[in-house]
């Protein structure tokens, strides 16, 4: 077995034998193996839909597992671990709450509890089923840093729902949507019918996002992407499936950090942009980066230009999809799947198909063996006729993001960006909560071309940088029924299921002193896309940005050192997020003393490889 590494059994004590001992006749596992190195599966568990299908896969995985382990030919030979869980919460329960403050921190302990897990057990071997979009990054995350071999597979999405009367269908974001409703039988009607079933939710939000992620990076077959929750293959296909390819790991010796590379995951982002995927993977794929040893995420993987060529002039949208569009990871799937769409930019020359996969073989190779079919035109379009021409994603720089950490969702605009500009005046709220108050109690009160600002919600502000899904869909309803634009900028961020002119990550954020503390009611904002910035007109001016700053340094000053308008924190995790949390380009996770632990970092690496679309005809541009 190549590249084998003691467990922590490392004899035969009978101290610490005994517990093995046991274990093992419990699980109905061979007991001359507990000196071998472990192996296990783990998955998610948390209140809400997302999650319900995850045990029963876990269970199944487990049984193949041990019956797979043993000293004959073909067998693993290593003991075999009880499932363990991490804990999760759900977005869709807490939007607009509070408690979405915890949403984000989900994903840091979920990092934690399996990197507990995998390094206090000695995990030679996983396999971890992942349910949302927080927890299979942290759960890649942890894998990453044990780096021992792992495979993972995403639960599935969920069914959409249909509306009884109209016989349309529907999903959470639709229900959002609905919040401002006159109708309360329409409401609580579709409330009801919305999410039938298990599973993650369905469209290309955040979490679909994120598995294609996995699966373009490597580390998730990418036929077990697309296929929903309930399909009977993740029961009674898959998890044999996944076995193989974990011993086929284990026997090459190829670890999580020989997969996730500086091709693969910039594969991973140039995917992202294609299905035009949520904002959250630009917070995600850094925190990925840093566990697979790539401390600066624009030096070492992509910058920031190089980003938003891309998206602009290289990367269009293939796919018709929710929220922007009409179809869910159903359709995907039954139009070939997310291995149709990575087929599709191959063959274009956009994505390196050399990098390897948990299949043991290259992306391309696992492309051809799949063999998906041609796109249809309708749900999946091809690279020549894309549903959209231009990528998903944008960042901005500017007076206001001097990070050029600022991300706006694109293709999820629908309006407000005549040449490619938005000139609007401020209205701001210090929190969350008093727009959602004025959007309920005063929704008249907001006019055409207001640029809404929400601040004190960042990473260390809230603590914990909540998603906005229940603002922007307010705001997106109040737009279509007035027919005006009205668009939202934050220090926090969104949901994969918004839609409008909502950006979203802007640093540094007010908590830490980032000019949007700075900006007052009424001042200009600039959103230009053409040169990729997001200006306040008065900040622009010295002595004004000056006199703010030293106004706001006071009032932090007097108050002990913070700003009043930060939330309150009442418990030891909201407290390690506002002391530790590190700036959204760089991921918005936990850090101690705000400085990014990089496990073995690794030198910068240089593939040479271009997407031969040559980034069209307007330029010859090589990053």
């Amino acid at each position: 077995m190549a590249n084998k590494k003691k467990s922590v059994l490392i004899d035969h004590n009978p101290g610490r034998s005994a517990q093995p001992y046991g274990i093992a006749r419990e699980l109905g596992a061979d007991i001359d193996l507990v000196h071998e190195p472990s192996i296990g599966v783990i998955g998610t568990k948390g209140d809400s839909q997302c999650y319900l299908g995850v045990q029963r896969k876990v269970e199944v995985i487990h049984q193949h597992l041990r019956d797979r382990l043993g000293r004959g030919e073909g067998q693993i030979p290593m003991r075999l671990v009880q499932p363990e869980y991490t804990v999760a919460t759900s977005d869709g329960i807490r939007n607009g709450t509070r408690e979405m403050r915890y949403s984000l921190i989900g994903r840091e302990v979920t990092h934690d509890t399996v990197c507990e897990h995998l390094s206090a057990s000695g995990l030679e071997g996983i396999i971890a089923v992942v349910a949302c979009d927080k927890p299979p990054v942290g759960t890649l995350a942890g894998v990453l840093e044990h780096n021992r071999p792992a495979i993972i597979m995403s639960d599935g999405s969920i069914r959409p729902g249909k509306d009884s009367v109209t016989e349309q269908p529907l999903d959470i974001v639709t229900v959002f949507q609905a919040a401002s409703h006159p109708d309360a039988d329409y409401r609580k009607r579709i409330a009801i019918e919305a999410c039938p079933g298990y599973g993650s939710c369905g469209g290309m939000f955040t979490y679909n996002t994120m598995q294609t992620f996995l699966g373009v990076v490597g580390m998730q077959p990418l036929h077990m992407v697309a296929p929903p929750s309930d399909d009977p293959r993740r029961i009674d296909e898959f998890p044999n499936e996944l076995v193989t390819y974990l011993q086929g790991m284990i026997e090459r010796g190829h670890t999580p950090r020989d997969i996730v590379t500086r091709d693969s995951i910039r594969n991973a982002i140039i995917v992202s942009m294609a299905v035009g995927g949520s904002t959250n993977v630009l917070l995600h794929a850094p925190e990925i980066a840093r566990a697979a040893g790539y401390s600066n995420f624009a030096k070492d993987i992509m910058s920031p230009e190089e980003f938003n060529h891309l998206s602009q002039h290289v990367v269009p949208v293939l796919t018709d999809a929710r929220p922007y569009g009409l179809y869910s990871m159903v359709d995907i799937d039954l139009k070939g799947g997310v291995q149709a769409i990575v087929k599709e930019l191959m063959q274009a020359g956009l994505l390196n198909g050399d990098t390897l996969t948990c299949t043991g073989e290259t992306l391309a190779e696992q492309v051809a063996r799949l063999d998906p079919p041609a796109p249809d035109g309708t749900v999946i379009y091809p690279v020549e006729k894309p549903y959209k021409p231009t990528g998903g994603l944008r960042v901005l720089g500017g007076n206001l993001s001097p990070e050029f950490s600022a991300v706006l969702k694109l293709a999820g605009v629908e309006g407000g960006l005549e040449n490619n500009l938005f000139k609007g005046r401020a209205r701001l709220f210090d929190g969350e909560q008093g727009l959602l108050d004025t959007l309920e109690k005063e929704p008249d009160s907001f006019k055409n071309h207001d640029m809404i600002i929400v601040r004190y919600e960042g990473p260390s502000g809230a603590p914990g940088m909540p998603e906005m899904l229940d603002s922007t869909s307010r705001i997106t309803t109040l737009c279509r029924e007035k027919d005006i634009v009205v668009g939202l900028m934050t220090d926090a961020r969104f949901s994969g299921g918004s839609v409008g002119l909502v950006i979203g990550h802007v640093g540094p954020e007010a908590a830490l002193g980032g000019p949007i503390a700075f900006v007052e009611d009424g001042d200009e904002i600039i959103a230009d896309l053409n040169i990729n910035e997001l200006n306040c007109t008065e900040l622009s001016d010295p002595t004004i940005f000056n006199a703010r700053k030293k106004a706001w340094e006071k009032v932090v000053a007097d108050n002990g050192g913070i700003h009043p308008s930060c939330g309150e924190v009442d418990t030891r995790l909201l407290n390690r997020m506002r002391m530790s949390a590190v700036s959204a380009v760089h991921g918005a996770g936990m850090h101690p003393d705000r400085k990014l632990w990089v496990p073995d970092e690794r030198p910068a690496e240089k593939s040479g490889f271009v997407p031969s679309n040559k980034y069209r005809a307007d330029s010859q541009k090589a990053f």
